[in-house]
């Protein structure tokens, strides 16, 4: 029984070229990935805010993984990964034909080609595109316009994310200098916060009640939800070296130790100046250490980890804890989970430290015929630390100006801010549904007798003197003086 037209051109189930190991590998690692965000960011969402923004939190991050995937694979891929249109970007097209994603998985300005089928790398490189979008709202909950967002979603994926992503991993101009960003340092973390705290500014803050006190609704899941992000940050920095190889397994234990190292150094400033160790500034302390690590799991030494879990622990923290209440720019922005502090910060931290403490025999793992080397191991190491400050530049630079430019054009058709009325009451208003309808903490939404300016509601203004803290109440991480 013979077939004819396109199924002739199948090549076997497993062509020559495939290793099944580092296709497995890959596949879990891309699974980690995806968990991460959903469930591991829909949960933490879900939970780490007021309980009437529950459900609104943690469907910004299912829709943003959703509408990424689909604008992946319609063009985003090929403008990230593919050929070279411009220096920082590539040619956009659909990753969706047969023929191109059952071929062998290629970058070609890179000459990166991993033995696994394209789908293969269409998937896991989606999976950090959609996790960056999800970082982001971290900035704008609690009183963003859900159109706003479902409109921001894919724009700034198509302008933002894959000029970044081409530039450091696709061959890019940035690529090509020799930056260093292992696994997403640059390209995820300092893109996110540097764009979350941008939209955080042109949506405006939540309500002044909103932003003085803003306790977790659910620790025990927002745990659940961090335990996720930690665990699957395995397949995030196991998977970049694209083979289970000694980076990945280098990337993996260099993940757990720094994040390790750094939820503790987190833990024992609180107890130090506030008396009591914070569940959620563990989570913070978490988060900053697996961030730092990222641009260079894989090609620092495992001592170096450590180093750099103690100043992940350390700097976010001063930064979050001292530096935020002392700027009157960062007072006036309302960054809702302090992505700025825990992404921005964090992931430039890591850059710079990247830039230092790169292991030369590491490097060449991942680039045989590469030189490249931390500042710390002498030879041309000062000038890789100095590339990777002009790449901070620029992805700062670049995420700023964008991110503007996309809430001015969105502004235009729809409100950035939800009105006042809505964001008294949270969910109820803007889904018609709530996460504890039974014992929730308001009034349903009836928009024919709410209005809260005669209800005898408090509902701020923009202006005058906006209590702050990054943990969600105003009675902690103000107090603290150099």
């Amino acid at each position: 029984m013979g077939t004819t037209g396109a199924y002739d051109a199948l090549p076997p189930a497993v062509p020559e070229w495939l290793n099944k190991g580092d296709n497995a590998w890959q596949m879990t690692a891309s699974t980690l990935v995806c968990i991460q965000s959903v469930p591991g960011l829909v949960i933490l969402y879900g939970s780490i805010v007021k309980k009437k923004w529950a459900v609104n939190s943690a469907f910004m991050a299912l829709y943003a993984f959703a509408a990424v995937l689909i604008c992946w694979v319609l063009v985003c891929y090929r403008m990230a990964f593919g050929d070279q249109l411009l220096p920082f970007w590539g040619k956009g097209a659909p990753a969706l034909g047969q023929k191109y994603l059952i071929r062998q998985a290629a970058v070609p300005e890179t000459g990166s080609d991993p033995f696994y089928p394209m789908a293969t790398l269409v998937y896991f490189q989606f999976t950090f595109a959609a996790i960056t979008l999800i970082l982001l709202a971290g900035s704008v909950l609690g009183r963003m316009n859900i159109k706003a967002w479902m409109a921001f979603v894919p724009l700034w994926l198509i302008f933002s994310y894959t000029v970044g992503a081409f530039s450091l991993w696709g061959g890019g101009f940035l690529y090509q200098w020799g930056v260093i960003d292992y696994s997403g340092g640059y390209v995820i973390h300092l893109s996110s916060g540097i764009a979350g705290l941008t939209a955080a500014y042109w949506v405006g803050p939540r309500l002044k009640s909103d932003r003085e006190r803003f306790p977790p609704n659910n620790v025990l899941l927002m745990l659940a939800g961090a335990g996720l992000l930690w665990m699957g940050w395995s397949g995030f920095n196991g998977g970049a070296p694209y083979a289970a190889n000694i980076a990945a397994s280098i990337a993996v234990l260099n993940t757990n130790i720094c994040a390790a190292t750094s939820l503790l150094v987190w833990t024992s400033l609180d107890v130090i100046f506030f008396k009591k160790p914070s569940v959620i500034g563990a989570v913070q302390g978490m988060m900053t250490g697996l961030v730092c690590i990222t641009p260079g799991a894989g090609v620092v030494q495992s001592w170096a980890a450590i180093v750099m879990g103690i100043l992940s622990g350390s700097i976010p923290w001063v930064s979050m804890m001292i530096l935020h209440k002392k700027s009157k720019l960062l007072q006036k922005v309302d960054d809702t989970l302090g992505v700025f502090h825990t992404h921005a910060v964090a992931g430039l931290l890591g850059g710079l430290l990247t830039g230092l403490l790169a292991e030369p025999a590491l490097c060449r793992l991942l680039k045989p015929e590469s030189n490249t080397r931390g500042a710390f191991y002498g030879g041309n190491g000062g000038k890789q630390f100095m590339k990777q400050i002009v790449a901070a530049l620029f992805v700062t630079g670049w995420n700023i100006v964008i991110t503007t430019l996309i809430l001015l054009a969105i502004k235009l058709f729809l409100p950035l801010r939800m009105p006042d009325e809505e964001l008294v009451i949270g969910d109820d208003a803007v889904h018609g549904e709530e996460a504890y309808a039974l014992w929730g903490d308001g009034e349903r939404y009836d928009p024919t007798k709410h209005d809260p300016t005669k209800q005898g509601w408090h509902v701020s203004s923009y202006s005058g003197e906006i209590a702050h803290s990054p943990y969600g109440s105003g009675a902690r991480g103000v107090t603290v003086e150099l």
